[in-house]
């Protein structure tokens, strides 16, 4: 048959590997949004925050680790109250209206594998649109074509979005900041006292280790 033919030709193999593709973006889209992102449990101790003996000698001495003031719990340096969530989250980056979910030190680095499955994925697909366009001038080409030309220009939208959020936190890791961090520098205790600028951050190569490894 010809689906055998195209088997045997190797010319099923690319759009099984798009399909699979497809299905991991799924997965980890339903992975990311559903997981805990680090919620700070009440019986948990400050202490146990993992890292925080690294950072805090670096730290002001006056600086101390203070009560959440809606749920109560003590926060770990790096945490913050996220109130679509209603808890106080471990190294919080920012919370995600496409996830409905907070981005935090627990799902922060399947975030990123998630962002660059999905870019590959918008990249494929925006080539299969691209190579069934022909161009012509004329309403019937128009009409014909309508469909793939909406699509690759959405597909380009979503894929400049995505490759700059994966970009800038890429860069953001890389100096082992996060998103509220960076954002809110000048209104952040431990970061506004600081005599550096970035009191977390160990050299690019220890910072991307500590975040995926």
């Amino acid at each position: 048959s010809d689906l055998q033919k195209q088997e045997e030709r190797g010319e099923l193999l690319q759009p099984l590997i798009f399909v699979l593709l497809v299905l991991c973006s799924v997965l980890l889209y339903f992975k990311v949004s559903l997981m805990d992102p680090g919620f700070v449990k009440p019986e948990e101790e400050e202490g146990e925050d993992k890292g925080q003996g690294v950072v805090i000698p670096q730290i002001p001495g006056d600086i101390k680790l203070r009560r959440c003031g809606y749920c109560l719990v003590k926060q770990p340096m790096r945490a913050k109250h996220c109130q679509l969530c209603q808890h106080c989250v471990r190294r919080y980056d920012h919370h995600c209206p496409w996830l409905e979910n907070c981005v935090g030190e627990r799902n922060h680095p399947l975030f990123i594998v998630y962002l660059s499955v999905q870019l590959v994925v918008l990249l494929w697909g925006g080539h299969v649109a691209w190579s069934g366009l022909y161009f012509e001038q004329s309403r019937e080409w128009l009409q014909h074509n309508i469909f793939l030309l909406v699509s690759f220009l959405l597909i380009l939208i979503f894929t400049i979005v995505v490759l700059l959020l994966l970009v800038s936190h890429l860069y953001l890791i890389s100096c082992n900041t996060t998103t509220w961090e960076f954002m809110l520098q000048h209104r952040i205790s431990y970061l506004r006292h600081s005599e550096r600028e970035n009191p977390f951050d160990q050299g690019i190569i220890l910072n991307l280790w500590r975040f995926f490894c």
